[in-house]
């Protein structure tokens, strides 16, 4: 079949995405009027199912041509963001009656591992959006809920114009494991976006880092202490189980950043090139992730919105897909022995 005879492909996989989210909010309600266990369907879900969807469902072998509209993309972006917040107000509600126990924690997980997809993700994709545009105001909202909220601004000044340099804290060298890239680039993109906007002559309060980081602080303090002092519920657990939430999230989130640019380098005078990025085209993670495995294009072409992305050959390919790479990735040894071989020639 000749790539002029192939058809677009059925934007409906990408519904697929939606189970995650759906799953937990029905396991954050059921965990209150049913038994606790119910709130562990995400983490079973994400860290048990995903990574065999990704190897049983394999790879797509040939790329289709780029749909015309992108309506229903949109939509499911909208969709995606509001499911979240769903998925927050279900599990404040189950934290407000559980309390302080490890089922809260569990809940925490797998409210924060929907929340690394339906929640980053989409902010990711509506981040590059017109500032102040509906799409970029639930961006805003999408990553306060997991308080993150610097992370556009880095992700776009930062991080797409110094990719794979030394200059970018969100791109690892071939040295470095999950967990040490995890302690250095959480502060390091923070501090970067607070001397972009230092830059700016934004110092002080009038930095959006320093206000958006107050703003976390200022709502988790209330969400601690106001409630129980109106004699509503003890909101310490709510507070304690939001945390949890966000931190799962991000460090999920800066699990990607690690997968999609470990040990590719560039000059800092050079051009960024397809070679900088990994990619992979396992289908799981394509249609559940909204296209963000294809990771060069979205670099080479960041205004081009995620349903028109196209894998590039010759370029570096993960074994695995995002969610079978996790388990390898959290031990370092395990995971540079399967990926050393893969590294382009010039950066071993």
């Amino acid at each position: 079949m000749s790539d002029g005879d192939l058809t677009p492909e059925p934007w409906a996989f990408h519904i697929l995405g939606l189970i995650t989210p759906l799953l937990v909010i029905s396991g954050n309600i059921l965990g209150v009027v049913e038994d606790q266990a119910f709130v562990a369907m995400g983490v079973v879900f994400v860290w048990g199912v995903g990574p065999v969807l990704d190897i049983v469902m394999g790879e797509s072998k040939v790329p289709r041509p780029p749909r015309e509209s992108g309506t229903p993309f949109e939509a499911l972006l909208w969709v995606h963001g509001l499911l979240h917040l769903v998925v927050v107000g279900s599990f404040f509600w189950f934290a407000s009656h559980e309390g302080m126990t490890w089922w809260l924690v569990v809940g925490g997980l797998s409210s924060g591992l929907s929340a690394a997809a339906s929640a980053i993700v989409t902010a990711h994709e509506l981040g590059h959006k017109r500032p102040r545009s509906p799409g970029w105001r639930l961006a805003r909202v999408l990553l306060f809920s997991v308080n993150y909220t610097h992370f556009t601004y880095e992700h776009n000044h930062v991080h797409h114009k110094w990719v794979s340099t030394d200059k970018d804290s969100a791109s690892a060298t071939a040295e470095q494991g999950l967990w040490s890239f995890w302690i250095s680039t959480i502060p390091g993109q923070f501090a970067s976006s607070v001397r972009v906007h230092n830059k700016k002559g934004r110092t002080g309060l009038r930095n959006p880092s320093y206000r958006g980081l107050l703003l976390q602080v200022s709502a988790i303090l209330a969400i601690a202490l106001v409630p129980g002092y109106l004699g509503w519920f003890d909101g310490f657990p709510v507070a304690v189980g939001w945390l949890v939430l966000s931190a799962i999230s991000i460090l999920t989130l800066e699990y990607v950043n690690y997968i999609r640019h470990w040990g590719l380098r560039r000059e800092e005078g050079s051009k960024f090139g397809a070679e900088h990025a990994w990619n992979t085209e396992a289908r799981w993670s394509r249609w559940s992730l909204i296209e963000l495995t294809r990771h060069s294009d979205h670099h080479l072409r960041a205004s081009v919105p995620f349903w028109k992305l196209r894998p590039y050959e010759g370029t570096p390919n993960l074994r695995w897909g995002y969610y079978a790479s996790w388990w390898p990735c959290l031990f370092p040894p395990i995971w540079k022995r399967a990926m050393w071989s893969r590294l382009p020639e010039n950066q071993q």
